[in-house]
């Protein structure tokens, strides 16, 4: 009787599997969040992920016990993470006894190697490329898994391999799970009504600004001018300065040591900024009311007088929610989406960089269920859903799913320029922010702001 039962027993657990299996590969993606979703006016289908992994195309399959029962914590700087909540909804699917939460840790960049050495440290937490190779944030590179490592089996082939971090040992700490680049927002509606096409070449651009004011419009394009990390000037020049150096070693080996005379491989891009600010006829006190280069930058484009607005994929990502909190796009709504700022007559570059990364913590006392939540994130379909959600670029090879960013993914790839490839530090970075905004902004002329590399405060 009891061999009968359990004969039973094991059948119906077998066709119970068999109809989950076949729910999971037949149901469809869960529709983004209004809030966080992209524009309904400029949002595309989901494409099929053509470059992804086979292991990817093949859907994610559980390695361990699915009746395991644990608790996963991933700490972040984010007040709220619903996209990231959206995949543990997904992932219970698979495991539905594992409890995930995200757990916000204040003044995340500075608190995060304390609290990995605290006795409630996430079993996966951010992680950063510039935190990287500096003794400050030692402790955050030292607790991660090294995510290359072929036993974990993560599909890191889905992922653009110009935004994974590059070691020095070859391990991997952390994988990005968003990207960013810097571009400006598009109000197409305003170019199919004065008849203008979206500039792709610097003089188009210069052409375009021009053709707007003589249409009686006083700002064609704007930005955030205050403050020097992600305002107008860096926003613009950042990949134009990446690309003059990109094919230069030495000229990044003597930026990244703070050798004075590197310097002079800042010139051109000194140069560049003065050009810009006169062809374009840019309004620096206009966009200097602008208060910051997220709220104010969205709530100001939504006005719906500014055909071009400068600004990084960070503050594109919290478009969305802001339309039902803007009076003058609720009474005049529009389509945008997102470009690259072509400053070149080549045509426009593509500065592609990790935003947010993901490390799993190696001390953590699940470690195998953290592995495999991972496994299951690290996937085209999730991170695409994840990024679609969030308003964010996807760090995997398909860049068709998200309209907003479709104009990112027709850059050839020539002009595809990445911080991890090229190998500049962020240290080389500030500088040249710095720098471009002290010429910018008529603190500096060119030659002393040549003179003082190395110099600047970080």
């Amino acid at each position: 009787m009891k061999k009968t039962l359990c004969m039973i027993l094991a059948a119906w657990m077998v066709l119970g599997l068999a109809a989950c299996g076949a729910k999971e590969q037949g149901a469809a993606a869960p529709a983004a969040p209004a809030e966080t979703a992209a524009p309904a006016e400029t949002a595309a289908p989901v494409a099929p992920a053509a470059q992804a992994a086979p292991a990817a195309q093949e859907g994610f399959k559980p390695a361990l016990d699915t009746s395991a029962s644990c608790h996963i914590t991933v700490g972040g700087g984010y007040d709220n993470f619903e996209a990231l909540e959206a995949e543990f909804n997904r992932f219970n699917e698979h495991y539905p006894k594992v409890e995930l939460v995200f757990t916000k840790i204040d003044d995340y960049n500075n608190m995060i190697g304390t609290v990995l050495e605290g006795k409630d440290a996430p079993d996966i937490y951010v992680n950063y490329s510039w935190m990287y190779g500096r003794d400050q944030y030692k402790s955050s590179i030292d607790h991660a898994e090294n995510l290359a490592d072929p036993a974990l089996g993560f599909d890191l082939d889905c992922i653009r391999g110009n935004i994974i971090l590059n070691t020095d040992d070859g391990t991997l700490p952390m994988v990005p799970v968003f990207a960013n680049t810097y571009g400006m927002l598009v109000n197409n509606s305003l170019f199919e009504k004065e008849g203008l096409s979206v500039p792709t070449t610097y003089q188009e651009l210069v052409d375009v600004c021009k053709a707007f004011r003589d249409k009686g419009y006083a700002n064609p394009i704007m930005g955030f001018t205050q403050k020097e990390t992600t305002s107008i000037y860096t926003l613009t020049m950042y990949p134009f300065f990446c690309g003059t150096v990109a094919q230069d070693a030495e000229a990044v080996k003597k930026l990244n040591a703070m050798d004075p005379s590197a310097g002079e491989y800042l010139r051109p891009t000194l140069e560049k900024i003065g050009q810009f600010l006169s062809d374009s006829g840019v309004d620096l006190d206009a966009c200097g009311q602008i208060e910051n280069n997220y709220d104010a930058v969205i709530m100001r484009f939504f006005e719906g007088d500014v055909p071009m607005m400068t600004c990084s994929g960070d503050t594109v990502s919290g478009t969305k929610k802001r339309e039902s909190r803007s009076e003058a796009f609720i009474a005049n709504p529009f389509s945008y989406t997102f470009v690259p700022v072509p400053t070149s007559d080549e045509g426009a570059d593509f500065l592609d960089m990790p935003n947010l990364q993901f490390s799993v913590n190696k001390d953590s006392k699940n470690l195998d269920m953290a592995n495999e939540f991972m496994r299951f994130l690290v996937t085209t379909p999730e991170l695409n859903e994840m990024a679609q959600n969030k308003g964010l670029l996807s760090p995997t090879k398909d860049l068709s799913l998200n309209s907003m960013y479709a104009a990112f993914g027709d850059v050839p790839e020539s002009r595809i320029l990445s911080p991890e490839v090229i190998g500049l530090t962020d240290d080389a970075v500030i500088q040249m922010r710095q720098a471009v905004y002290l010429v910018a902004t008529g603190e500096m002329t060119i030659d002393e702001a040549v003179a003082a590399y190395g110099t600047f405060e970080k």
